[in-house]
């Protein structure tokens, strides 16, 4: 099996081969764009380290990889329209870059192009793939409403924003692996265990993302620092706050999140206070931890040789490690 590094090297040569540009060029130049922005590429290297894991030719998956690039990137083009989002990696995002049109126009050509990247595999397997990535655009687009939703409910809980996240972000993971799996033929048994594997990982990966926003010791961690408090988003964070504050903290949590002339570093400074003195991150992290053993336990029930699961294992521990 290849590495993880090898993967994404495998996966970025075939990306830089491909062309995403026709005319009305107003279309396809956002296209472009966002897919040179960069990234992890996450999603496309678990669907080859997957098929890889089951004995199939990563080859063979080189173009739903793209399709599941190309649907991530999708999303990220429409979020940012819904969240009035003017950076993306840094980066000016498509909507700010052109205009909101051009930007919805772009995202839903994006769907279709993934579509058919996703189709680019053998016939006796399309219905199952394409069943499969149909289920999870679906979910995902689920978890962005859920998402805002929770923006203007007074009443949020833990297990509300865990099922958002899950659809927002594991079930596309989730689908990585198990288009996979799909490719190379495992058995159903398997790439069930490898979809629920990728799951967890994506809300270990989330819920580390939410700890990294606020307490990250790393100065390169990619966002603002504090911006979920900022934008008072309901994360994980905020709910386990609430949840264990008494009525000071309360009192004091209210005055942070609604006063709206406070300047946003003494609000992060001072909601990341309360948090540690209550306990907050030291919870989230025993959460992650009980999500990352979930995953795990998941990968070394797979019937495949222990050696080839060390890559998934190696990346689903590299998450947990950066919560520390």
């Amino acid at each position: 099996m290849h590495t993880i590094k090898e993967l994404q090297d495998i996966f970025t040569e075939h990306l830089a081969k491909q062309d995403f540009f026709s005319d009305p060029k107003e279309l396809y130049e956002p296209i472009v764009y966002s897919m040179n922005m960069g990234g992890k590429r996450l999603r496309p290297v678990c669907l080859l380290a997957a098929c890889e894991l089951f004995g199939g030719d990563y080859r063979k998956a080189l173009d739903p990889a793209v399709g599941i690039e190309m649907f991530h990137n999708f999303t990220l083009v429409h979020d940012d329209i819904m969240d009035n989002a003017h950076l993306r990696r840094g980066k000016e995002t498509v909507y700010k870059k052109w205009d909101t049109n051009i930007g919805i126009l772009s995202g839903d050509t994006m769907f279709a192009i993934a579509f058919d990247y996703i189709m680019r595999i053998d016939d006796d397997l399309m219905r199952k793939a394409v069943l499969l990535f149909d289920k999870t655009a679906i979910e995902v687009c689920e978890g962005q409403q859920f998402d805002l939703n929770y923006e203007t409910m007074p009443s949020v809980t833990i297990p509300d924003y865990l099922n958002m996240i899950r659809l927002k972000t594991g079930v596309l993971v989730a689908a990585s692996l198990k288009m996979g799996a799909i490719i190379a033929q495992a058995e159903e048994a398997q790439a069930d265990a490898i979809y629920n594997f990728g799951l967890y990982t994506g809300l270990v990966f989330q819920l580390v993302d939410d700890l990294l926003d606020v307490f990250s010791r790393d100065h390169k961690f990619g966002k603002a620092h504090g911006g979920d408090i900022v934008c008072n988003k309901k994360t994980y964070l905020y709910l386990k706050g609430y949840e264990l504050a008494g009525e000071e903290e309360k009192q004091a949590l209210d005055h942070l999140f609604s006063d709206k002339t406070i300047e946003p570093e003494e609000k992060v400074q001072a909601v990341a206070a309360i948090w540690e003195k209550l306990g907050v991150p030291d919870v989230a992290r025993n959460e992650i931890r009980q999500y990352h053993r979930k995953a795990v336990d998941y990968l070394d029930a797979l019937n495949v040789p222990k050696k080839y699961t060390g890559e998934l294992r190696r990346f689903a521990d590299e998450l947990l490690g950066r919560t520390y």
